[in-house]
Protein backbone atom coordinates (compact mmCIF):
# COMPACT_ATOMS: atom_id res chain seq x y z
CA UNK A 1 0.00 0.00 0.00
CA UNK A 2 2.86 2.26 -0.29
CA UNK A 3 1.93 5.68 -1.55
CA UNK A 4 -1.04 5.06 -1.98
CA UNK A 5 -1.30 8.61 0.04
CA UNK A 6 0.30 10.21 -2.67
CA UNK A 7 -3.03 10.05 -5.42
CA UNK A 8 -4.45 13.42 -5.87
CA UNK A 9 -7.75 12.17 -4.43
CA UNK A 10 -6.31 11.72 -0.98
CA UNK A 11 -3.80 14.81 -1.41
CA UNK A 12 -7.23 16.95 -1.70
CA UNK A 13 -9.18 14.98 0.78
CA UNK A 14 -6.23 15.77 2.90
CA UNK A 15 -5.83 19.27 2.07
CA UNK A 16 -9.60 19.50 2.39
CA UNK A 17 -9.46 18.84 6.05
CA UNK A 18 -6.49 20.79 6.78
CA UNK A 19 -7.78 23.82 4.88
CA UNK A 20 -4.54 24.36 2.63
CA UNK A 21 -6.45 25.95 -0.34
CA UNK A 22 -3.96 28.06 -0.39
CA UNK A 23 -6.09 31.51 -0.16
CA UNK A 24 -4.93 34.35 1.75
CA UNK A 25 -8.38 35.20 4.53
CA UNK A 26 -6.06 38.07 5.99
CA UNK A 27 -8.81 40.38 5.14
CA UNK A 28 -11.63 38.17 7.21
CA UNK A 29 -9.24 37.58 10.18
CA UNK A 30 -10.34 39.27 13.70
CA UNK A 31 -8.27 41.81 14.84
CA UNK A 32 -5.12 40.97 17.28
CA UNK A 33 -5.45 37.48 16.31
CA UNK A 34 -2.36 37.27 16.81
CA UNK A 35 -2.18 38.24 20.29
CA UNK A 36 -4.27 35.44 20.75
CA UNK A 37 -2.10 32.77 18.95
CA UNK A 38 0.84 33.91 21.07
CA UNK A 39 -1.53 33.66 23.98
CA UNK A 40 -1.56 29.82 23.51
CA UNK A 41 -0.57 26.67 21.43
CA UNK A 42 -4.28 25.65 21.57
CA UNK A 43 -5.92 29.40 20.89
CA UNK A 44 -3.39 29.12 17.32
CA UNK A 45 -4.70 25.67 16.31
CA UNK A 46 -8.54 26.60 16.91
CA UNK A 47 -8.36 29.51 14.62
CA UNK A 48 -8.01 28.30 10.84
CA UNK A 49 -5.58 31.35 10.02
CA UNK A 50 -3.26 30.79 12.63
CA UNK A 51 -3.25 27.00 11.40
CA UNK A 52 -2.38 28.00 8.09
CA UNK A 53 0.75 30.64 9.35
CA UNK A 54 2.06 27.94 11.96
CA UNK A 55 1.72 25.41 8.91
CA UNK A 56 3.96 27.21 6.35
CA UNK A 57 6.59 27.82 9.54
CA UNK A 58 6.41 24.39 10.20
CA UNK A 59 7.17 23.59 6.25
CA UNK A 60 10.33 25.57 6.13
CA UNK A 61 11.16 23.74 9.27
CA UNK A 62 10.42 20.43 7.41
CA UNK A 63 8.28 19.45 10.30
CA UNK A 64 5.03 20.18 8.70
CA UNK A 65 3.76 16.28 9.12
CA UNK A 66 3.69 16.96 13.34
CA UNK A 67 0.47 19.57 12.82
CA UNK A 68 -1.54 17.93 10.45
CA UNK A 69 -1.15 14.53 12.81
CA UNK A 70 -2.60 16.34 15.00
CA UNK A 71 -5.34 18.05 13.13
CA UNK A 72 -6.00 14.68 11.12
CA UNK A 73 -6.34 13.33 15.11
CA UNK A 74 -8.55 16.01 15.86
CA UNK A 75 -10.46 15.20 12.62
CA UNK A 76 -10.76 11.70 13.38
CA UNK A 77 -11.89 11.95 17.17
CA UNK A 78 -15.30 13.47 16.19
CA UNK A 79 -15.98 10.83 13.39
CA UNK A 80 -18.85 8.66 14.49
CA UNK A 81 -19.14 6.17 11.21
CA UNK A 82 -17.63 2.44 11.93
CA UNK A 83 -16.83 2.70 8.34
CA UNK A 84 -15.42 5.78 7.97
CA UNK A 85 -13.56 5.46 11.38
CA UNK A 86 -11.55 2.68 9.66
CA UNK A 87 -11.05 4.10 6.14
CA UNK A 88 -9.56 7.29 8.40
CA UNK A 89 -7.63 5.36 11.14
CA UNK A 90 -5.67 3.46 8.25
CA UNK A 91 -5.26 6.59 6.69
CA UNK A 92 -3.26 8.17 9.90
CA UNK A 93 -1.48 5.08 10.48
CA UNK A 94 -0.17 5.08 6.57
CA UNK A 95 0.57 8.64 6.39
CA UNK A 96 2.35 9.31 9.62
CA UNK A 97 2.50 6.48 11.67
CA UNK A 98 3.50 3.54 9.52
CA UNK A 99 7.35 2.34 9.43
CA UNK A 100 6.73 3.42 5.29
CA UNK A 101 4.54 6.60 6.27
CA UNK A 102 4.90 9.39 3.39
CA UNK A 103 4.90 11.78 6.58
CA UNK A 104 5.78 9.87 9.30
CA UNK A 105 5.55 11.64 13.40
CA UNK A 106 8.39 10.68 15.35
CA UNK A 107 6.43 9.32 18.51
CA UNK A 108 7.70 7.00 21.41
CA UNK A 109 6.38 3.83 20.99
CA UNK A 110 5.78 3.76 17.31
CA UNK A 111 8.17 0.36 16.57
CA UNK A 112 5.50 -1.37 18.39
CA UNK A 113 2.55 0.10 16.55
CA UNK A 114 1.26 -2.36 13.95
CA UNK A 115 -1.58 -2.54 11.40
CA UNK A 116 -3.61 -5.03 14.11
CA UNK A 117 -4.58 -1.42 16.06
CA UNK A 118 -6.59 -0.21 12.88
CA UNK A 119 -9.33 -3.72 13.13
CA UNK A 120 -11.07 -1.83 16.56
CA UNK A 121 -10.65 1.29 15.83
CA UNK A 122 -11.76 4.02 18.65
CA UNK A 123 -12.33 7.93 18.91
CA UNK A 124 -9.42 7.94 21.40
CA UNK A 125 -7.01 5.33 19.85
CA UNK A 126 -4.65 7.66 18.72
CA UNK A 127 -4.81 10.00 22.24
CA UNK A 128 -1.21 9.37 23.36
CA UNK A 129 0.47 9.79 20.26
CA UNK A 130 -1.47 13.03 19.16
CA UNK A 131 -0.50 14.48 22.82
CA UNK A 132 3.20 13.49 22.20
CA UNK A 133 2.93 15.01 18.97
CA UNK A 134 1.03 18.31 20.91
CA UNK A 135 3.99 18.52 23.55
CA UNK A 136 6.63 18.51 20.63
CA UNK A 137 4.93 21.24 19.27
CA UNK A 138 4.48 23.20 22.24
CA UNK A 139 7.69 23.04 23.85
CA UNK A 140 9.57 23.05 20.51
CA UNK A 141 8.47 24.60 17.17
CA UNK A 142 5.61 27.04 18.48
CA UNK A 143 7.90 28.83 20.82
CA UNK A 144 10.07 29.33 17.31
CA UNK A 145 7.20 30.57 15.63
CA UNK A 146 6.54 33.47 17.57
CA UNK A 147 9.97 34.53 17.42
CA UNK A 148 9.71 34.14 13.17
CA UNK A 149 9.86 36.61 10.39
CA UNK A 150 6.36 35.16 9.44
CA UNK A 151 4.34 35.48 13.10
CA UNK A 152 6.19 39.07 13.60
CA UNK A 153 5.27 39.93 10.21
CA UNK A 154 1.91 38.98 10.52
CA UNK A 155 1.79 40.90 13.78
CA UNK A 156 2.84 44.11 12.48
CA UNK A 157 0.58 44.41 9.08
CA UNK A 158 -2.05 43.83 11.94
CA UNK A 159 -1.21 46.84 14.42
CA UNK A 160 -0.89 48.68 10.87
CA UNK A 161 -4.52 47.89 10.09
CA UNK A 162 -5.27 48.94 13.37
CA UNK A 163 -3.44 51.60 13.78
CA UNK A 164 -3.20 53.49 10.35
CA UNK A 165 -0.81 55.85 9.88
CA UNK A 166 -3.03 58.75 8.94
CA UNK A 167 -5.32 58.23 11.85
CA UNK A 168 -2.08 58.27 14.28
CA UNK A 169 -1.18 61.86 13.02
CA UNK A 170 -4.39 63.70 13.22
CA UNK A 171 -4.27 62.41 16.06
CA UNK A 172 -1.45 64.20 17.08
CA UNK A 173 -2.33 67.39 15.43
CA UNK A 174 -5.63 67.47 17.57
CA UNK A 175 -3.23 66.99 20.89
CA UNK A 176 -1.26 69.57 19.58
CA UNK A 177 -3.78 72.00 19.46
CA UNK A 178 -5.45 71.40 22.52
CA UNK A 179 -2.45 71.52 24.24
CA UNK A 180 -0.84 74.67 23.37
Amino acid sequence: MKGHLNTPESKDRISYIHGSDGSSSSSQQNPKSTAKWAASLENLLEDPEGVKRFREFLKKEFSEENVLFWLACEDFKKTQDKKQMQEKAKEIYMTFLSSKASSQVNVEGQSRLNENILEEPHPLMFQKLQDQIFNLMKYDSYSRFLKSDLFLKHKRTEEEEEDPPDAQTAAKRASRIYNT
